[in-house]
């Protein structure tokens, strides 16, 4: 059992024969000066005023019943009632046997169990090639259905196929302008149109296959063969791109379907049906100042062309028709204005906007090379794209360097930085620690040292501070997990490992592995070593990055 579950529960039971109830407020984490013990927690001060006690004197109760548990080596009262808890080492010692019984499942948890989630994301219009912005999109959304499902959650990854609008009719019209180019015609360049050599290949195998003849086509036709040509060849490298970067989405959802199987409109005759939609000034509106948005937001145009919001309306409304207790976008940060309009949306269907839509932002990602930042811009055609990226520094080094930051926070990704096989580098750093216990079990191996299997007796030398450093941070590796899932924050994993690596770096430089004089010390410390580059395994598996045993 966890350290924190079991001080709670002996402070649950302390309370209860009491009469007194677990206060909301209580927290139960570690201090931050470590010379405080292992746990700290203030539910003296929150049950205080049920106890009819002063904080300090409740403290002290407690702090008497929870010193006969012998699990604990030392309980104190601080401040105005802090209880500050230090397990002894044969608990922590306990994590090593934890690790090596349940092997990959150490840290797989059970809290989201028959919750249902949603995570849509990437869901970029099939207008050309996925950029370094979708990139790190797409591993935070990855990412973060690996660490839910690792949490117990359902869950259901989704990428929204724009296969309809203006953006798309840019496209085909961007294409035929190509193909009217490449068959000798004198056109005048367009001002707004997709310009990446991308658009020029796909004109010239239209061009290959029909010929003069694409241009005796009517206008509109030839359009949307032009388009339909785009979004077939973009959407399957799109795919590719993803696949190649180990993302992986169960449903690819095309907006056009929410048109042909009349769900906008069905979404349109709830709403109106509801008084939150109304007829002004030849437009159709959507009245989101109900539900505290600055204005009111239009659906349907006067000329008819129906507005972004009214399909993600009918979108939304059809997530939660197909039993969708949470649903997560992950939009650019861009789209921050858009969030309370779509909380506003999520309210006028009935549902709770709190609780069952959570919008993670992402923001910009610098890349740079030289030093020097490179210019993105997908309509000029002069942008980084995820496939190439990923072909110079690898899927590992990307899908970390996205995760290694909160996803609303600003990324500067150094290509040359990250391809750098140094301890400055972060996704080398932790990748080494793996393969830095590998490299210590084959040494072992060529020198005829004996592992045995961990036991109670194997692991009771254990006892340095380092030794008990690196125990406690494997034992709070699910309590990560737990906190990624529940913020919705895979970035947390990220943290973790880190922190995990570099104790495993020092604790190396300063412990003598194979070398300690002791056959029992050096099997013990292997042991130990053998846990943390499991649970290091283990957390990049949640990123999507490897752990090899060899750098």
């Amino acid at each position: 059992m966890r350290a924190t579950d079991i001080l709670r529960g002996l402070l649950e039971s302390a309370l209860a024969a009491q009469d007194i109830a677990w206060p909301v407020k209580t927290t139960i984490e570690p201090p931050r000066d470590k010379s405080h013990g292992d746990l700290a927690t203030n539910v003296a001060m929150m049950a205080a005023k049920a106890a009819r006690k002063p904080p300090r004197e409740l403290a002290e109760t407690l702090r008497q019943t929870l010193a006969a548990d012998p699990r604990l080596a030392e309980v104190s009262v601080a401040g105005p009632g802090f209880l500050n808890v230090t397990f002894t080492p044969a608990f922590w010692q306990e994590t090593v046997l934890d690790v090596a019984r349940d092997g990959d499942a150490y840290g797989l948890l059970d809290i989201g169990r028959g919750v249902k989630i949603q995570v849509e994301f990437v869901s970029a219009n099939p207008t050309g090639p996925l950029h370094i912005g979708h990139g790190r999109g797409a591993a935070v959304g990855d990412s973060l259905a690996r660490v839910l499902r690792a949490a117990g959650f359902t869950v259901e990854t989704e990428y929204y196929i724009n296969d309809a609008g203006r953006q798309m009719r840019i496209l085909g019209q961007s294409i035929l302008y190509r193909c009217r180019e490449l068959l000798g015609e004198a056109v005048a360049e367009p001002d707004d149109y997709y310009r990446g050599d991308y658009v020029r290949d796909l004109a010239r195998e239209l061009v290959d296959a029909h010929g003069p003849a694409l241009l005796a086509m009517p206008e509109d036709a030839a359009t949307d063969l032009c388009r339909l040509h785009g979004e077939r060849d973009i959407l399957a490298g799109i795919k590719k791109d993803l696949e190649d970067f180990r993302v992986h989405h169960d449903v690819w959802f095309p907006e056009s379907t929410l048109l042909s199987a009349g769900a906008v409109d069905a979404t349109f005759a709830e709403l109106r049906a509801k008084k939150l939609a109304f007829d002004q000034d030849g437009a159709f509106w959507f009245a989101t100042t109900t539900f505290g948005d600055d204005k009111d937001r239009v659906l349907v145009k006067s000329g008819g062309e129906l507005t972004y919001f009214a399909s993600d309306i009918a979108y939304h409304a059809d997530k939660f028709r197909r039993g969708f207790d949470v649903v997560v976008d992950i939009w650019g940060a861009d789209h921050h204005g858009y969030v309370p309009r779509m909380k506003a949306c999520v309210a006028a269907l009935g549902r709770d906007p709190e609780t069952s839509l959570k919008v993670l932002l992402v923001q910009l990602v610098n890349l740079l090379r030289g030093g020097e930042q490179i210019a993105m811009s997908t309509r000029a055609g002069k942008f980084e794209t995820l496939a190439d990226v990923v072909a110079e520094v690898g899927a590992d080094a990307a899908r970390f360097m996205f995760l290694s930051r909160k996803s609303d926070s600003h990324l500067d990704f150094d290509l040359d930085a990250v391809k750098e096989k140094s301890m400055d580098n972060p996704v080398y750093y932790v990748q080494y620690a793996h393969a830095r216990v590998r490299s210590l079990f084959a040494k072992a191996a060529e020198r005829g040292v004996s592992v045995p299997d961990a036991d109670t007796e194997l692991l009771s030398c254990l006892t340095t501070a380092e030794d008990l450093e690196l125990l406690r941070l494997l034992e709070q590796y699910p309590d990560t997990v737990a906190n990624a899932a529940r913020s919705f924050s895979p970035h947390l994993v990220s943290f973790y490992l880190r922190d995990l690596a570099a104790r495993l770096h020092r604790y190396y430089s300063v412990n003598p592995v194979l070398t300690s004089g002791d056959a029992t010390l050096t099997a013990a410390r292997l042991r130990l070593l053998d846990a943390v580059a499991q649970v290091v395994r283990n957390g990049l598996s949640l990123l999507g990055v490897s752990a090899p045993d060899s750098m």
